[in-house]
Protein backbone atom coordinates (compact mmCIF):
# COMPACT_ATOMS: atom_id res chain seq x y z
CA UNK A 1 0.00 0.00 0.00
CA UNK A 2 2.99 2.46 0.58
CA UNK A 3 3.99 2.04 -2.63
CA UNK A 4 0.97 2.84 -3.95
CA UNK A 5 0.38 5.52 -2.29
CA UNK A 6 3.05 6.73 -3.51
CA UNK A 7 2.51 5.87 -7.18
CA UNK A 8 -0.66 7.74 -7.03
CA UNK A 9 0.42 10.91 -5.76
CA UNK A 10 3.51 11.35 -8.33
CA UNK A 11 0.82 10.58 -10.89
CA UNK A 12 -1.08 13.27 -9.10
CA UNK A 13 1.32 15.57 -10.07
CA UNK A 14 1.63 14.46 -13.36
CA UNK A 15 -1.75 16.06 -13.73
CA UNK A 16 -0.97 19.25 -12.36
CA UNK A 17 1.59 20.72 -14.88
CA UNK A 18 -0.95 18.80 -17.41
CA UNK A 19 -3.87 21.12 -16.33
CA UNK A 20 -1.87 23.83 -15.37
CA UNK A 21 -0.31 24.27 -19.01
CA UNK A 22 -2.33 22.29 -21.24
CA UNK A 23 -5.78 23.84 -19.95
CA UNK A 24 -5.23 26.96 -17.73
CA UNK A 25 -1.83 27.83 -20.06
CA UNK A 26 -0.14 28.99 -16.68
CA UNK A 27 3.29 28.68 -18.48
CA UNK A 28 4.86 31.39 -16.00
CA UNK A 29 4.08 29.75 -12.83
CA UNK A 30 5.29 26.28 -14.37
CA UNK A 31 8.09 27.67 -16.21
CA UNK A 32 9.91 30.61 -14.04
CA UNK A 33 7.96 31.15 -10.06
CA UNK A 34 7.78 27.30 -8.90
CA UNK A 35 11.66 26.31 -10.71
CA UNK A 36 12.53 29.54 -9.39
CA UNK A 37 11.09 28.84 -5.96
CA UNK A 38 12.21 25.10 -5.89
CA UNK A 39 15.79 26.54 -6.31
CA UNK A 40 15.49 28.76 -3.46
CA UNK A 41 14.09 26.23 -1.01
CA UNK A 42 16.72 23.79 -2.16
CA UNK A 43 19.50 25.99 -1.55
CA UNK A 44 18.15 27.36 1.99
CA UNK A 45 17.48 24.34 2.63
CA UNK A 46 20.72 22.51 2.08
CA UNK A 47 22.73 25.01 3.81
CA UNK A 48 20.90 25.07 6.78
CA UNK A 49 20.94 20.93 7.27
CA UNK A 50 24.60 21.44 6.87
CA UNK A 51 24.71 24.18 9.60
CA UNK A 52 22.62 22.16 11.70
CA UNK A 53 24.67 18.96 11.48
CA UNK A 54 27.96 20.58 11.74
CA UNK A 55 26.43 22.53 15.09
CA UNK A 56 25.87 19.32 16.73
CA UNK A 57 28.28 18.14 19.42
CA UNK A 58 30.43 15.07 18.82
CA UNK A 59 32.67 14.82 21.67
CA UNK A 60 33.70 11.47 21.57
CA UNK A 61 34.77 9.49 18.77
CA UNK A 62 32.31 7.12 17.96
CA UNK A 63 33.60 5.46 14.22
CA UNK A 64 32.01 2.52 12.97
CA UNK A 65 35.01 0.43 12.09
CA UNK A 66 35.12 -3.13 9.84
CA UNK A 67 38.69 -3.53 10.28
CA UNK A 68 41.63 -4.85 12.61
CA UNK A 69 42.46 -1.52 14.92
CA UNK A 70 46.03 -0.30 14.91
CA UNK A 71 48.11 -2.47 17.39
CA UNK A 72 49.97 -1.17 20.58
CA UNK A 73 52.95 -3.34 19.04
CA UNK A 74 52.18 -2.73 15.16
CA UNK A 75 54.45 -5.77 14.25
CA UNK A 76 51.71 -8.28 15.98
CA UNK A 77 48.75 -7.09 13.54
CA UNK A 78 48.16 -5.60 10.28
CA UNK A 79 46.10 -2.51 11.01
CA UNK A 80 43.62 -2.25 8.13
CA UNK A 81 43.98 1.22 7.50
CA UNK A 82 40.61 2.49 5.33
CA UNK A 83 38.53 0.60 7.60
CA UNK A 84 39.93 1.28 10.77
CA UNK A 85 41.99 4.69 10.55
CA UNK A 86 43.21 6.16 13.30
CA UNK A 87 44.81 8.92 11.19
CA UNK A 88 43.55 12.28 9.58
CA UNK A 89 44.64 11.23 6.51
CA UNK A 90 43.79 7.77 6.72
CA UNK A 91 40.21 9.10 7.52
CA UNK A 92 40.21 11.07 4.84
CA UNK A 93 40.92 8.06 1.89
CA UNK A 94 38.20 6.32 4.06
CA UNK A 95 35.71 9.15 3.07
CA UNK A 96 36.85 9.31 -0.24
CA UNK A 97 36.32 5.33 -0.75
CA UNK A 98 32.98 5.47 0.86
CA UNK A 99 31.35 8.57 -1.09
CA UNK A 100 33.32 7.12 -4.61
CA UNK A 101 32.94 3.50 -4.36
CA UNK A 102 30.37 2.83 -1.36
CA UNK A 103 32.81 0.69 0.51
CA UNK A 104 30.85 -0.24 3.54
CA UNK A 105 27.85 -1.34 1.08
CA UNK A 106 30.34 -2.90 -1.23
CA UNK A 107 30.47 -5.73 2.42
CA UNK A 108 26.59 -5.79 2.30
CA UNK A 109 25.51 -9.43 2.89
CA UNK A 110 22.34 -10.93 3.17
CA UNK A 111 20.90 -13.65 5.72
CA UNK A 112 18.92 -17.04 4.62
CA UNK A 113 17.48 -19.43 7.04
CA UNK A 114 17.73 -23.13 6.42
CA UNK A 115 16.80 -26.41 7.75
CA UNK A 116 18.25 -27.14 11.46
CA UNK A 117 17.76 -24.15 12.07
CA UNK A 118 20.87 -22.67 10.17
CA UNK A 119 21.44 -19.12 9.81
CA UNK A 120 24.16 -18.95 6.74
CA UNK A 121 25.31 -15.57 5.60
CA UNK A 122 26.45 -14.79 2.24
CA UNK A 123 28.10 -11.71 0.44
CA UNK A 124 25.19 -9.59 -1.47
CA UNK A 125 27.18 -7.47 -4.21
CA UNK A 126 23.96 -6.13 -6.33
CA UNK A 127 22.66 -3.97 -4.18
CA UNK A 128 26.38 -2.02 -4.12
CA UNK A 129 26.21 -2.59 -8.00
CA UNK A 130 23.10 -1.16 -8.97
CA UNK A 131 23.45 1.67 -6.37
CA UNK A 132 26.90 2.49 -7.71
CA UNK A 133 25.05 2.35 -11.39
CA UNK A 134 22.19 4.60 -10.57
CA UNK A 135 24.23 7.35 -8.73
CA UNK A 136 27.02 7.80 -11.04
CA UNK A 137 24.35 8.19 -14.07
CA UNK A 138 22.38 10.18 -12.18
CA UNK A 139 25.57 12.43 -11.23
CA UNK A 140 26.04 12.25 -15.29
CA UNK A 141 22.72 12.95 -16.42
CA UNK A 142 22.99 16.41 -14.02
CA UNK A 143 26.48 17.44 -15.32
CA UNK A 144 25.06 16.58 -18.97
CA UNK A 145 22.07 19.15 -18.13
CA UNK A 146 24.77 22.14 -17.49
CA UNK A 147 25.18 23.01 -21.28
CA UNK A 148 20.94 24.17 -20.94
CA UNK A 149 22.61 26.56 -18.01
CA UNK A 150 25.76 27.80 -19.66
CA UNK A 151 27.04 29.54 -22.34
CA UNK A 152 29.50 28.85 -23.74
CA UNK A 153 29.30 25.42 -22.44
CA UNK A 154 32.37 24.21 -20.62
CA UNK A 155 34.64 21.44 -22.40
CA UNK A 156 34.53 19.38 -19.40
CA UNK A 157 30.55 19.37 -20.03
CA UNK A 158 31.09 18.39 -24.00
CA UNK A 159 33.74 15.72 -23.22
CA UNK A 160 31.55 14.56 -20.95
CA UNK A 161 28.71 14.13 -23.16
CA UNK A 162 30.77 12.68 -26.18
CA UNK A 163 31.53 9.97 -23.88
CA UNK A 164 28.01 9.14 -22.54
CA UNK A 165 27.05 8.92 -26.01
CA UNK A 166 30.30 7.61 -27.84
CA UNK A 167 28.26 4.06 -28.54
CA UNK A 168 26.29 6.14 -31.20
CA UNK A 169 23.24 4.33 -31.27
CA UNK A 170 20.14 5.87 -33.39
CA UNK A 171 19.42 9.48 -33.68
CA UNK A 172 19.57 11.47 -31.63
CA UNK A 173 22.68 9.26 -30.07
CA UNK A 174 21.15 7.39 -26.79
CA UNK A 175 22.99 7.82 -23.63
CA UNK A 176 24.73 5.45 -21.99
CA UNK A 177 23.49 6.71 -18.87
CA UNK A 178 19.83 6.75 -19.50
CA UNK A 179 19.84 3.06 -19.97
CA UNK A 180 21.85 2.55 -16.71
CA UNK A 181 20.03 4.97 -14.53
CA UNK A 182 16.78 3.07 -16.03
CA UNK A 183 18.44 -0.21 -14.62
CA UNK A 184 19.17 1.04 -11.14
CA UNK A 185 15.95 2.56 -10.35
CA UNK A 186 14.14 -0.83 -11.66
CA UNK A 187 16.57 -2.92 -9.41
CA UNK A 188 16.33 -0.49 -6.77
CA UNK A 189 12.55 -0.36 -6.71
CA UNK A 190 12.04 -4.36 -7.48
CA UNK A 191 14.00 -5.02 -4.59
CA UNK A 192 11.70 -3.28 -1.95
CA UNK A 193 8.61 -4.48 -3.88
CA UNK A 194 10.11 -8.01 -4.25
CA UNK A 195 12.03 -9.24 -0.89
CA UNK A 196 9.30 -9.00 1.77
CA UNK A 197 11.74 -8.26 4.27
CA UNK A 198 12.56 -5.00 3.08
CA UNK A 199 8.73 -4.43 1.61
CA UNK A 200 8.27 -4.84 5.49
CA UNK A 201 10.12 -2.20 6.78
CA UNK A 202 9.41 -0.09 4.03
CA UNK A 203 7.49 3.18 3.96
CA UNK A 204 5.63 6.23 2.00
CA UNK A 205 9.11 8.26 1.55
CA UNK A 206 11.22 5.30 0.78
CA UNK A 207 9.15 4.73 -2.39
CA UNK A 208 7.79 8.05 -2.99
CA UNK A 209 11.29 9.47 -3.87
CA UNK A 210 11.95 6.89 -6.47
CA UNK A 211 9.04 6.80 -8.28
CA UNK A 212 9.66 10.67 -8.25
CA UNK A 213 12.76 10.19 -9.79
CA UNK A 214 11.68 6.95 -12.21
CA UNK A 215 9.10 9.74 -13.20
CA UNK A 216 11.80 12.67 -14.06
CA UNK A 217 13.49 10.15 -16.06
CA UNK A 218 10.90 8.64 -18.47
CA UNK A 219 9.64 12.35 -19.28
CA UNK A 220 13.30 13.10 -19.92
CA UNK A 221 14.18 9.86 -22.14
CA UNK A 222 10.68 10.66 -23.62
CA UNK A 223 11.32 14.50 -24.60
CA UNK A 224 14.97 13.49 -26.08
CA UNK A 225 13.74 10.01 -27.91
CA UNK A 226 9.96 10.59 -28.73
CA UNK A 227 8.48 13.93 -28.29
CA UNK A 228 11.99 15.46 -29.58
CA UNK A 229 11.58 18.84 -28.19
CA UNK A 230 12.82 21.83 -29.01
CA UNK A 231 15.92 22.43 -27.19
CA UNK A 232 16.70 25.52 -28.48
CA UNK A 233 13.42 27.10 -26.49
CA UNK A 234 14.51 24.99 -23.31
CA UNK A 235 17.85 26.54 -23.43
CA UNK A 236 16.71 30.33 -24.00
CA UNK A 237 14.24 29.88 -21.13
CA UNK A 238 16.70 28.24 -18.64
CA UNK A 239 19.59 30.75 -19.63
CA UNK A 240 16.72 33.61 -18.65
CA UNK A 241 16.50 31.62 -15.16
CA UNK A 242 20.16 31.83 -14.47
CA UNK A 243 20.50 35.61 -15.83
CA UNK A 244 17.20 36.85 -14.01
CA UNK A 245 15.64 37.56 -17.35
CA UNK A 246 13.17 34.82 -17.44
CA UNK A 247 11.35 34.55 -20.21
CA UNK A 248 9.22 31.68 -21.76
CA UNK A 249 9.07 30.88 -25.30
CA UNK A 250 5.92 29.78 -27.00
CA UNK A 251 6.90 26.70 -28.93
CA UNK A 252 7.55 24.51 -25.71
CA UNK A 253 6.46 21.31 -25.46
CA UNK A 254 4.03 20.25 -22.56
CA UNK A 255 5.65 17.09 -21.72
CA UNK A 256 9.08 19.51 -21.02
CA UNK A 257 6.73 21.22 -18.41
CA UNK A 258 5.90 17.64 -16.50
CA UNK A 259 9.77 17.23 -16.49
CA UNK A 260 10.60 20.71 -15.17
CA UNK A 261 7.51 20.52 -12.36
CA UNK A 262 8.81 17.05 -11.28
CA UNK A 263 12.28 18.52 -11.23
CA UNK A 264 10.68 20.86 -9.15
CA UNK A 265 8.90 19.17 -6.65
CA UNK A 266 12.32 16.93 -5.96
CA UNK A 267 14.34 19.94 -5.19
CA UNK A 268 11.84 20.95 -2.78
CA UNK A 269 11.68 17.63 -1.43
CA UNK A 270 15.23 16.71 -1.09
CA UNK A 271 16.83 18.94 2.29
CA UNK A 272 13.60 17.79 4.00
CA UNK A 273 14.06 14.24 2.94
CA UNK A 274 16.45 10.83 3.63
CA UNK A 275 18.01 12.23 0.19
CA UNK A 276 20.38 14.82 2.25
CA UNK A 277 22.76 11.78 2.64
CA UNK A 278 24.74 13.58 -0.17
CA UNK A 279 25.51 16.29 2.21
CA UNK A 280 25.29 14.15 5.76
CA UNK A 281 27.47 11.63 4.71
CA UNK A 282 30.32 14.14 4.76
CA UNK A 283 29.26 15.36 8.56
CA UNK A 284 28.77 11.67 9.76
CA UNK A 285 30.84 10.84 13.25
CA UNK A 286 30.93 7.18 12.62
CA UNK A 287 32.79 7.89 9.29
CA UNK A 288 34.70 11.25 9.48
CA UNK A 289 36.28 10.70 13.10
CA UNK A 290 39.79 8.59 13.17
CA UNK A 291 39.22 5.83 15.69
CA UNK A 292 42.27 6.59 18.25
CA UNK A 293 40.44 6.71 21.75
CA UNK A 294 43.42 3.96 22.57
CA UNK A 295 45.91 6.73 21.73
CA UNK A 296 44.74 9.87 22.91
CA UNK A 297 42.26 10.70 25.66
CA UNK A 298 39.10 12.54 25.02
CA UNK A 299 37.45 14.26 27.40
CA UNK A 300 33.57 15.88 26.89
CA UNK A 301 34.47 19.38 26.63
CA UNK A 302 31.47 20.58 28.44
CA UNK A 303 31.52 18.74 31.58
CA UNK A 304 30.31 20.89 34.54
CA UNK A 305 33.42 21.39 36.89
CA UNK A 306 30.93 21.59 39.53
CA UNK A 307 29.49 18.14 39.38
CA UNK A 308 31.29 15.68 40.58
CA UNK A 309 31.93 12.96 38.74
CA UNK A 310 32.28 9.35 40.75
CA UNK A 311 34.98 7.19 39.24
CA UNK A 312 34.18 3.35 39.14
CA UNK A 313 37.06 3.25 41.85
CA UNK A 314 35.54 5.01 44.61
CA UNK A 315 31.54 2.98 43.68
CA UNK A 316 33.72 -0.41 44.16
CA UNK A 317 35.33 1.00 47.53
CA UNK A 318 32.10 2.04 48.99
CA UNK A 319 30.00 -1.75 47.43
CA UNK A 320 32.93 -4.22 47.84
CA UNK A 321 31.78 -6.04 50.17
CA UNK A 322 28.37 -6.17 49.06
CA UNK A 323 29.73 -6.91 45.54
CA UNK A 324 31.97 -9.94 46.48
CA UNK A 325 28.43 -11.40 48.83
CA UNK A 326 26.53 -12.13 45.70
CA UNK A 327 29.44 -12.84 43.46
CA UNK A 328 30.69 -9.81 41.27
CA UNK A 329 33.94 -9.48 40.10
CA UNK A 330 35.90 -6.38 41.84
CA UNK A 331 39.38 -4.87 41.03
CA UNK A 332 39.99 -5.25 44.43
CA UNK A 333 40.55 -7.85 46.99
CA UNK A 334 38.57 -7.17 50.41
CA UNK A 335 41.01 -6.48 53.14
CA UNK A 336 41.87 -9.24 55.30
CA UNK A 337 39.87 -10.06 58.51
CA UNK A 338 41.30 -9.44 62.28
CA UNK A 339 41.88 -12.56 63.89
CA UNK A 340 38.84 -13.43 65.77
CA UNK A 341 36.39 -11.82 63.36
CA UNK A 342 33.52 -13.52 61.57
CA UNK A 343 33.47 -13.38 57.79
CA UNK A 344 30.97 -11.69 56.07
CA UNK A 345 27.83 -13.52 55.68
CA UNK A 346 26.99 -14.05 52.14
CA UNK A 347 23.66 -13.19 50.41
Amino acid sequence: MNALYSLVFVLTLVLIPLVGVGAADLKTIFGVCIPSTAIIVFVAGFVYKIIKWSRSAVPFRIPTTGGQQRPYDPTMFKQNKWDNPSTGPQTVIRMLLEVLAFRSLFRNTKASLHEGPVVAYASAKWLWLFALLFHYSFFIIVARHLRLFMEPIPGFVNALDFVDGILQIGAPVVYQSDAIIILGLGYLLGRRLWDARIRYISLVNDYFPLFLIIGIVLSGVYMRYFAKVDVMAIKELTMGLVTFHPHVPANIDITFFIHLFLVSVLLLYFPFSKLMHLGGVFLSPTRNLPNDTRMNRHINPWNDPKVHARPYADYEDEFREKMVNVGIPVDKPLPSAPAGAEAPEKA
